[in-house]
């Protein structure tokens, strides 16, 4: 009874927060099943490893049963990159189970150590001793690290509010590898508790960007357009309209799902060709416009070449226009038709040149 008391009073906090994640994971319709049963693993799996953490101290202290206090600490060493694996897996669209796979090969080497003490070992006095790959663990849940975050920044709008709660989780994680350096192997006691709430906190901020997305390309949607335009009029200097040529064809030949599929394969063009202060919309059917903060002429050209390069590395096609306009007195309703002029003007050429059938497209 005094164990579970003791292991209550330590992590209490974290379990309350996994609590309230449980809770918000029932009540959401944001997700789609794979992602909340990701999430439900990833919830498990915390507290898992903050049982092990808390057998493992609890075993330091009464200073018995080291071989198995060593077991636990090889189990904890493993446990940590495979959680950070695991994150990587759930928050990350379209990632694939393998890429734990590296977190294993370090469990592995981890188990090795058991008897090797390559990575680390208990002396005769209850004392950790790191072996000749004493950080490997430290580098491997760094390395998972880096990769989570990149690939998050990478998925993203690149908008400070999408920014924010990526960076508040790149802090909580390498906090987990840094602070044991200053704080002492104290810190382990309450990683799982500083996880949690990481994953948590960017849970809430990922459901609240989600109200302001296309659910299908993950764009920002009408809402999000209308919002930026009324508090961010006088520093839109550009506006770029951009519509898909032949997408209803797409739809009547091959399918809903291609034209699902080519409307998601042009997005991620725009998001990758966009920087932070040119956000994109995607305000219809086969519709989108970025609206361009404090961007420069040049910046804006730059920005359509680099939109047209990547649409023509795919077998799709887009029918663009821009309006350029510094200053801050400035009619955006305006900016705007001078935009959707000049790509209904391209579009027109666009079906020109090739000689398509442009009926019943927009």
């Amino acid at each position: 009874m005094e164990i579970i008391t003791n292991y209550l009073l330590q992590n209490w906090g974290m379990i309350l927060v996994l609590i309230a994640f449980i809770i918000m994971l029932q009540i959401t319709v944001f997700l789609d099943r794979k992602t909340v049963f990701r999430m439900y693993i990833l919830i498990g799996s915390v507290f898992l490893l903050s049982l092990i953490v808390f057998v493992e101290f609890y075993l330091a202290d009464i200073k018995q049963y080291n071989e198995a206090r060593t077991v636990m600490m090889a189990i904890r060493y493993s446990a940590t990159p495979i959680l950070i694996g695991l994150i990587l897996y759930t928050l990350v669209k379209k990632a694939r189970l393998y890429v734990i796979l590296p977190a294993f090969v370090f469990a592995i080497v981890n188990v090795i150590s058991i008897f090797t003490g390559i990575v680390f070992k208990i002396n005769d006095a209850g004392e950790l001793q790191r072996g000749a790959l004493g950080y490997l663990p430290y580098v491997a849940v760094g390395l998972y690290s880096v990769a989570l975050i990149y690939v998050l920044i990478r998925q993203s709008n690149k908008q400070i509010t999408e920014i924010v709660p990526i960076a508040f989780l790149a802090f909580s994680l390498f906090s987990g590898i840094i602070f044991p350096f200053f704080m002492g192997k104290d810190y382990s006691k309450i990683f799982c508790t500083t996880i949690a709430i990481a994953l948590f906190v960017y849970y809430v901020f990922s459901i609240l960007q989600l109200t302001k997305k296309d659910a299908l390309t993950g764009l920002f949607n009408r809402q999000a357009y209308y919002s930026f335009i009324s508090t961010n009029s006088k520093d839109i200097t550009a506006v770029i309209s951009i519509d898909m040529n032949g997408l209803k064809t797409i739809n009547d030949v091959e399918g809903h799902m291609a034209g699902d599929e080519a409307l998601t394969t042009i997005a991620n063009c725009f998001k990758k060709s966009a920087k932070a202060k040119q956000p994109v919309y995607r305000i219809g059917g086969d519709e989108f416009i970025i609206l361009c903060k404090k961007t420069s002429e040049e910046e804006l050209i730059q920005l359509i070449d680099r939109i047209k390069k990547k649409v023509s590395e795919t077998k799709y096609h887009c029918a663009i226009g821009y309006c350029y306009l510094p200053g801050t007195n400035k009619d955006i309703e305006k900016m705007i038709k001078q935009s959707d002029k000049m790509m209904y003007e391209d579009k027109a050429k666009y079906y020109l040149q090739t000689g398509k059938d442009r009926r019943g497209e927009a």
